[in-house]
């Protein structure tokens, strides 16, 4: 632990959100002396958020506990370029409308985590079209941008000669880095924000909009990075076989989402109650220390704790009552994940599925195969099995001891 003096970098320190700062000592000194505003930003791909910005979100949440202001920035323009960092592949168009209303459905899990208004610590939500669109920029990437490859202009002489000669190549290509490293500087310039923090992929822009903001405007801006966050076997946080874990209801039923947590590795508890709860500390090092079976009761108080931050009390309590009369009384809870086959059933693959038990029709065959598919305890090993449940009546599907299902017609 190093010895910071200032109650927010203490508070990211002993909790395990460090992994980079530009300046701690400065950074340090500012906090112990000012509010300082700080900012995340969040593409608005998808009508919700998954687990994997977690880690960000809860740090937005720490930055208000310990008495500072949290600028969350729902990227309506930057999503219309798309982030290169860590992607493969471009990332398909979407329209405006697209956009606000995914920005619409991921505004929700935000009001649950931070406390927003006018007042000095309170959160603000902004999108930077307000302003890259006002840059008549935008448009112009959209339509012209795509039909360019960074592959092809890499192999131009003009540019190879600059990159052989190590000269400085700037290239507008790159747009991603530079519009949001003028999302600083412009935040720096409405909100006084002082602070950008990302996951340790986002280091690269973070500087470069601090560099930018100091050439411009003689401010000095800091950055600040979580380490990358993986599950202790390796995988990268927030997704599944059945694919990603959703912070929205809408997206992921409550109780899928308290099993993911209370199904985590016994590795992983201890840190992730530092990051996703608001338990004391304490309490974290007593409950990590539990072993055997006992650590299962480190794993409900988990899933409990971030249910209950993320989809509130209501849905941790239902969703602990449905684990305990799924595994402890055989029964079927009633807040277990529901699917609707209709009056002429589903193939049991396709409802392993639908439900996101199985990521594909193969896996799917593979489990039935492996007899780990039951439905009302009967196990099922026929992918061409027909599912059909009387009107009024319904049936529990079960992959394996952890995923249940109500299958209604």
């Amino acid at each position: 632990m190093s010895n910071y003096s200032s109650d927010l970098l203490r508070l990211l320190d002993e909790r395990g959100y460090i992994h980079q700062v530009t300046d701690p000592e400065g950074l340090d000194a500012l906090a112990g002396k000012q509010i300082v505003p700080g900012y995340i930003g969040f593409d608005a791909t998808a009508p919700s958020l998954h687990v994997g910005s977690l880690v960000q979100i809860m740090m937005l949440r720490r930055l208000q506990q310990a008495g500072h202001k949290p600028i969350v920035v729902m990227g309506g323009g930057t999503t219309k370029v798309g982030d290169p960092s860590g992607k493969d592949e471009s990332r398909k168009m979407l329209t405006n409308e697209d956009i606000e209303d995914n920005i619409a459905g991921i505004r929700k899990v935000f009001e649950r985590l931070l406390t927003f208004g006018d007042g000095p610590t309170d959160a603000v939500m902004v999108n930077n079209d307000e302003w890259l669109s006002q840059l008549g920029y935008i448009d112009l990437l959209r339509d012209v941008g795509p039909h360019f490859t960074i592959n092809r202009m890499l192999t131009f002489d003009s540019v190879k000669l600059r990159l052989e000669r190590e000269q400085p190549l700037t290239f507008l290509e790159f747009n991603y880095m530079i519009l949001q490293a003028y999302d600083f500087r412009e935040l720096a310039q409405r909100y006084g924000c002082r602070l950008q923090m990302g996951g340790s992929d986002q280091w690269g822009n973070i500087v470069n909009g601090m560099e930018l903001g100091r050439r411009m405007d003689g401010t000095e801006l800091f950055g600040l990075t979580t380490p990358l966050l993986t599950t202790a076997d390796g995988a990268k946080m927030g997704k599944t076989a059945a694919g990603a874990v959703w912070l929205n209801e809408e997206q992921l039923p409550s109780y899928n989402f308290w099993q993911y947590w209370r199904n985590v590795d016994d590795r992983d508890v201890g840190r992730f109650l530092r990051l996703f709860t608001d338990l004391p500390l304490d309490e974290i090092a007593r409950l990590e220390t539990l072993e055997g079976s006992e650590i299962n009761l480190a794993k409900t108080v988990l899933a409990n704790e971030v249910t209950k931050l993320v989809r509130g009390e209501e849905a941790a309590r239902l969703a602990e009552r449905t684990a305990a009369e799924t595994f402890a009384g055989g029964g079927a809870g009633a807040d277990l994940p529901s699917l609707e086959v209709g009056d002429d059933g589903m193939r049991i693959g396709a409802v392993l599925t639908a439900l996101g038990f199985t990521a594909s029709n193969g896996e799917a065959k593979r489990k039935l195969a492996e007899g780990a598919v039951k439905l009302d305890g009967m196990v099922v090993t026929d992918p061409g099995f027909l599912v059909n449940v009387d009107r009024n009546d319904e049936a529990k599907l079960s992959l394996g001891k952890k995923k249940h299902a109500i299958i209604r017609c």
